[in-house]
């Protein structure tokens, strides 16, 4: 007979965005991981030579952080279930000697000097020799570390098939994967039968309250019988997002070209890599943000003033157009825009779709539409920081309720703060085109989000602005 630990529940009110908020608990306190102790040996073995020999200062201290930086880029500082310093050999090697030349091109185009770059080359490769000791050293010393139990996170497997099971048994058997396992959440209506050695500790809604009851802090996705879009709501919770994920991929016998391959007793595992919507990242996103708009406005003024000009001309009184829009966590703020059509009243202007052939747009308002001209106002709400540069464009409370109920992802798209341009708008998804390749594409923005995609993001408006790509 199966163990059945009943979890309670917490309902939230009933809301199209509430489910996508932040959550509430905080990160969890066990917060040791292998990086803490990898990277720095790695950065002090690489200027231990300077102990001896100081004449390349500048350029170990140079090389030695884009070394680092090189390694990060590279996964190597990733948590890795299989720990196993023969298996980041070829990796480290290429970052290193990447790292090394990068630096000596810059030196020989500074110093002009054969000599100088020989002898910081020879200086290099004994760096590169004591990071490899010192790698292998912190490698031991992580697996030492987990097999006596000093450290190891609590996971819990979502499945309950073979696949799961035999997890759960490698997990209890070998401690040198780090993990402490705490139990299974599989679907209601699972046929799969255990001893109360592996318990079955809740089923998918009770996932989050699983996870902040009993402190895990990673969830081991297996062989479970549900869905993929089940599987993908659940993956989404606040409450998963705050543990590191891993999935034993179906076609696992397959493993991918790319990177280091990981397993757990030879089952193949893959890290889910999401971006972090919070944190050091997403500061410098807002600090990006702030002097964008206040740059803008700036150089923009002249600007900004004959369309407030042409805009009193072709539409008379009003100037500005101010409307309710959804942000971030479902809350409201007002968007403003310069009139691009004849003044509407409340309810027509909240709850009427307009489409480029809309007989209320007039010739000015067409202009500023095809030139994006009519959203400079929004810089005013990026400085205020109701919005972002690049995030989901933001939409109206009447059509949020009903995207959201035609389109289960719709709603997902207020994780992050709406933005004056986005990915969708600039993939072609403007005006009257669908809701659900908008989502989409959103989605897809908000899982991959990097500052480089914002960058290309904002590159590509810039093109369609041009273009006079707009509505």
């Amino acid at each position: 007979m199966a163990q059945v630990v009943t979890v309670p529940r917490q309902r939230s009110a009933s809301t199209t965005v509430l489910p996508y908020m932040r959550s509430p608990s905080s990160r969890h306190t066990h917060v040791l991981r292998a990086w803490m102790l990898t990277l720095p040996v790695d950065l002090l073995a690489f200027l231990s030579p300077l102990a001896w020999n100081r004449d390349h200062w500048k350029g170990i201290i140079a090389a030695g952080l884009v070394t680092v930086a090189a390694f990060a880029l590279g996964g190597l500082y990733a948590g890795r279930r299989h720990v196993s310093f023969l298996d980041e050999i070829p990796q480290l090697c290429v970052r290193l000697l990447a790292a090394t030349a990068v630096v000596a091109i810059i030196a020989a185009v500074r110093h002009d000097s054969v000599d100088y770059v020989a002898g910081y080359l020879r200086v290099v490769a004994m760096s590169a020799v004591i990071v490899l000791a010192g790698r292998m050293a912190t490698r031991m010393a992580v697996v030492i570390a987990r097999r006596r139990r000093w450290v190891e996170h609590s996971a819990i497997i979502i499945g309950g098939g073979p696949i799961a099971t035999e997890l759960a048994r490698l997990l209890r058997r070998y401690p040198e994967y780090g993990l402490h396992f705490a139990g299974f959440v599989d679907v209601k209506s699972t046929s799969h039968t255990r001893s109360d050695s592996q318990p079955l500790i809740g089923d998918l809604n009770d996932l989050e309250d699983v996870i902040r009851i009993l402190h895990c802090e990673v969830v081991l996705i297996a062989d479970v019988d549900c869905s993929d879009a089940e599987l993908l709501r659940v993956a989404r919770l606040p409450g998963v997002a705050a543990c590191d994920l891993w999935v034993v991929p179906r076609l696992r016998e397959f493993h991918s070209r790319h990177g280091i391959p990981d397993h757990i007793g030879a089952i193949g595992v893959s890290r889910v890599t999401r971006p972090s919507l919070t944190g050091p990242q997403f500061a410098a996103k807002r600090i990006f943000d702030i002097i964008t708009a206040a740059t803008s406005l700036l150089l923009l003024s002249p600007v900004l003033l004959l369309c407030a000009i042409a805009t009193r001309i072709g539409s008379g009184r009003g100037i500005l157009f101010r409307q309710e829009r959804i942000g971030r966590y479902g809350r409201p703020f007002e968007l403003l825009k310069f009139r691009s059509m004849r003044p509407a009243n409340e309810t027509e202007s909240q709850t009427t779709w307009s489409v480029a052939a809309d007989p209320r747009i007039g010739p000015v308002g067409r202009f500023l539409r095809r030139t994006s001209l009519d959203e400079l106002p929004q810089l005013w709400n990026i400085l205020r920081g109701d919005m972002t540069v690049v995030g989901p464009r933001p939409e109206r409370p009447y059509f949020v309720d009903q995207f959201s109920a035609d389109y289960p992802e719709y709603a997902m798209r207020h994780r992050v703060p709406v933005g004056l341009t986005g990915l969708a708008q600039v993939s072609g998804l403007r005006g009257d085109t669908p809701i659900s390749d908008r989502a989409r594409f959103d989605n897809y923005y908000i899982e991959n989000w990097s500052l480089w995609l914002d960058v290309k993001v904002i590159v590509r408006t810039v093109i369609e602005v041009l273009r006079g790509g707009g509505r």
